[in-house]
């Protein structure tokens, strides 16, 4: 086959590949598709797509030609530093013939692929990197050559459109379930609740009217009756809180709060006190994880404390250890619990979930409880 016949080869092969991205709505799809794409067009022996997250790391990351029992050795996904952050900080292709001798090169973890000759390219939309191409080992050669830099630059271009499509058509069906959600949430929450709510205090009139002269299996399940109400009634009232969802919104963490515990009074009948002492916006990534780690602590006061009072705290200190930090404590007045033994016996209080975005932030998150001594959830979040 002659330099033309290949080209041209190749060329219908993007055409290809390009009008079957026109058809997807959905960014993974997208991702695997360019990735495959760009793997084939090039031949290389390993590819990968990252989307960055804005915080260090990748939203997604998939990869060609690396098999599942490699890749689960490999263990957590990549982060953006070192050559990869490079080059999602200088949004321009780059073509290494050896990357191990690039100063910004950190090594390899343990079982990951040899890999040699390298292969950047950045897909871009309205100038800004929305996911980055990364190919090493091509088979043709030591190196990538031009007519391969020059096709994945050409894929990468139509995949810019793809991609934001796909992601814009997922966050348009992530408003409208969180829009349908709202809207159940709320019918629940002024219909069905207050009927339960109704029929719990019907029971209880009931069992009033009977007098001590009733039949003690008529008292009995009127009592059954006024009970299971009650119990639909707390279950109701969880499920509203549930599928109401939590956002940022455009005034921040603080304004977020105030307006989750306004929700959950109400829902609820439970007193919460708020006090937040924020001198300045906080990082919207910041802010979103903290909102996250502050519903889970606050929905395991509410369902595991009783009657307690709950208190909520957001402010950001001075820490001798870490500087400036936002720090975030829930606290209630409750029972209190055994730590250890909860842990050992259950996942369903979401504990490892709030340490494991407190990490993620590079902050620390404490639990102090006991029996009978209430609980405090502090997390603590560095802002350098």
């Amino acid at each position: 086959m002659t330099t033309t016949d290949a080209e041209s080869v190749t060329l219908r092969r993007l055409l290809d590949v390009v009008l079957r991205l026109g058809t997807e709505r959905q960014v993974e799809p997208v991702l695997r598709q360019v990735v495959d794409a760009a793997r084939e067009l090039t031949g290389a022996g390993y590819a990968a797509i990252g989307v960055p997250d804005g915080a260090g790391g990748f939203e997604r990351f998939l990869t060609a030609g690396v098999d599942s029992a490699t890749w689960a050795r490999i263990g957590a996904l990549p982060r953006t530093h070192g050559l990869l952050g490079a080059v999602l900080c200088e949004p321009r292709a780059l073509r290494l013939a050896d990357i191990r001798a690039d100063p910004r090169f950190l090594g390899y973890p343990a079982a990951h692929p040899d890999m040699v000759a390298f292969l950047a390219v950045p897909i871009l939309a309205g100038g800004e990197v929305v996911a980055e191409l990364f190919l090493t080992n091509p088979a043709g050669g030591p190196e990538f050559s031009d007519a391969a830099l020059r096709v994945v630059e050409a894929l990468a271009g139509h995949a810019a459109l793809a991609v934001v499509t796909a992601q814009r058509q997922e966050r348009l069906r992530e408003l409208s379930i969180v829009a349908e959600r709202t809207r159940i949430a709320r019918e629940l929450h002024d219909s069905v609740t207050q009927t339960l709510f109704s029929l719990s205090l019907a029971a209880e009139s009931a069992v009033t009217l009977a007098g001590p002269a009733a039949p003690d299996g008529l008292t009995g399940q009127l009592d059954r009756v006024r009970d299971l109400a009650q119990l639909g009634l707390d279950e109701l009232r969880e499920l509203v809180d549930t599928l109401r969802p939590a956002e940022l919104g455009r005034d921040g963490l603080a304004s977020a709060l105030r307006t989750r515990v306004d929700l959950l009074r109400a829902v609820h009948g439970t007193p919460i006190v708020l006090h937040t002492r924020v001198s300045r916006p906080l990082d919207e990534v910041l802010g979103r994880e903290l909102l996250k780690i502050g519903n889970e602590a606050l929905g395991n006061a509410l369902r595991h404390a009783g009657e307690a009072r709950v208190s909520v705290s957001l402010e950001v200190a001075v820490s001798l250890e870490v500087g400036e930090a936002a720090r975030l404590v829930v606290t209630d007045d409750g029972g209190g619990f055994d730590l250890a033994a909860t842990l050992r016996t259950t996942r369903r209080l979401g504990l490892t979930s709030m340490r494991e975005r407190a990490e993620a932030l590079g902050g620390t998150l404490r639990i102090d409880t006991a029996p009978g001594a209430g609980t405090a959830v502090t997390c603590e979040v560095p802002l350098s």
